[in-house]
């Protein structure tokens, strides 16, 4: 799979697939291209509706110029580690900041989990993220805020008792119920307002629809996510070949 930016040519096949109504995956696939590298083209430039292949080609090469300008303050002159190439490690946490935008996240909350993500450490103070992410320290607690508030990361105090944001395997699981348990308020509401409407109106047995779907739904996620809990704690081990496994050891 081909690495690098996106070439003026390549943004034109994408410009021609929105055209003719293309599915991310599908311009992707044809461009050889990560589904994502697409979707992040595509959203950071006019969306589906107003991409233009050459003003995205233009603005990619402006934002390129402003980074390069500005990269004795940001946070391309930290070292990377494990002999990473410090531009392509930045271009895969924008790839995963559009990625998290595209589920769901405000763009502040996606920038700041997608930052923690990429630590091999899995946790930083308010004052790295801040100077990682170039903003002020209030953008930074609000989005932790946020996310914290959807189980997407936690918080405890270091020996210094600095606070520090954490994102570990189990936060996966803790979302996941929290998602199903959120469809909770939703399935009981629904309920009282069929009664409330009268059993067999079109509109109470729209809303006895949902709730029954959601609750069989709910049900099943909870279950899947505590039959895939072993998952996130299962070590992985390499083989000769050098592919990954996941192992049976709980840490």
């Amino acid at each position: 799979m081909p690495g690098g930016r996106l070439t003026q040519a390549e943004r034109q096949q994408i410009a021609v697939g929105l055209a003719d109504g293309l599915a991310y995956a599908e311009i992707a696939r044809r461009l050889d291209r990560p589904t994502s590298t697409v979707t992040r083209e595509v959203t950071r430039n006019g969306g589906p509706t107003g991409y233009r292949a050459d003003l995205a080609h233009r603005a990619t090469q402006q934002r390129t110029h402003r980074r390069r300008q500005a990269a004795p303050r940001g946070a391309r002159a930290l070292p990377q580690p494990y002999g990473r190439d410090a531009e392509a490690v930045r271009d895969y946490q924008e790839t995963l900041t559009t990625v998290f935008m595209t589920s769901g996240l405000p763009k502040m909350m996606a920038r700041v989990l997608g930052c923690l993500y990429i630590t091999d450490t899995g946790s930083l103070t308010a004052s790295e993220l801040a100077q990682r992410l170039q903003v002020s320290p209030a953008s930074i607690s609000k989005a932790i805020t946020f996310l914290e508030g959807l189980d997407l990361v936690r918080r405890e105090r270091d020996e210094r008792r600095r606070e520090r944001y954490i994102v570990d395997d189990d936060l996966w699981y803790q979302s996941m119920i929290r998602s199903a348990r959120d469809n909770d308020q939703f399935i009981e509401t629904a309920r009282q307002g069929a009664g409330i409407l009268g059993r067999g109106t079109p509109a109470a047995t729209r809303l006895e629809n949902a709730a029954r779907f959601l609750d069989f739904v709910s049900e099943g996620l909870i279950r899947a996510a505590e039959q895939g809990r072993e998952v996130l704690y299962a070590r992985t081990e390499t083989t000769p070949d050098g592919i990954a496994t996941p192992g049976s050891d709980r840490p």
